[in-house]
């Protein structure tokens, strides 16, 4: 899935790119305005809108001389086009939410990469950083098992693979302050979807 236009992506062709623009603004457009947002024609937006309007998505105002178009947003196939846009939201939503439910529970899962920079493609992997408890050997029967079934439980909810990085708890220290490109980049972007923060981690190692 690419999350970052959904709207697009689910519904072909121009109407489907106009459909985008109005659904990430809640200002009212130009029709001029729209059709470049879009990457449209002005004469082929203007023969999409009054169907929209027809359809009661879109509403339009006359502000002479130029033509005001938005979604309504009380409409309820609005109201779906306005969820559909906020997609990526409603996943780390559901990412965090699910690595809660891993259990035996990691210390810390981190998801890093291009899903948490916002740059990801339908051909994306869902970046994740798993940190193990020192207790727990990288072959435990119930660990690995609990995270190849979240692993594909994500699968399922995203549409897009996970890659994973393991590491321990008492790795976390010497691996934080690590300046290969990997750790740094995992600490610039790094979003935590369960547990301390890696930085807290680190703290915790050195008390």
């Amino acid at each position: 899935m690419d999350y970052r236009r959904p709207v697009e992506v689910l519904i072909p062709d121009a109407q489907g790119r106009i459909l985008g623009v109005l659904a990430r603004t809640s200002a009212e457009l130009s029709l001029t305005t729209l059709a470049d947002l879009s990457g449209v024609s002005l004469a082929h937006a203007a023969r999409l809108v009054p169907r929209l309007v027809k359809l009661g998505v879109v509403e339009r105002r006359e502000v002479p001389p130029a033509v005001l178009v938005r979604l309504v947003p009380e409409n309820l196939a609005a109201r779906l086009l306005l969820a559909l846009a906020d997609l990526r939201h409603t996943l780390l939503d559901e990412l965090r939410e699910s690595a809660s439910t891993i259990v035996p529970a990691p210390v810390n899962v981190t998801l890093f990469g291009s899903f948490a920079r916002g740059d990801e493609d339908v051909a994306s992997d869902i970046d994740v950083l798993m940190v193990r408890p020192s207790e727990i050997g990288e072959d435990d029967v119930a660990w690995v098992e609990s995270i190849a079934r979240w692993e594909a439980s994500v699968r399922r909810l995203s549409g897009n693979s996970v890659n994973r990085i393991e590491v321990t708890e008492g790795d976390i220290a010497k691996l934080v302050k690590s300046r290969r490109p990997l750790w740094q980049a995992i600490r610039r972007e790094g979003i935590t979807l369960k547990g301390p923060t890696l930085y807290e981690l680190r703290a915790r190692a050195h008390a």
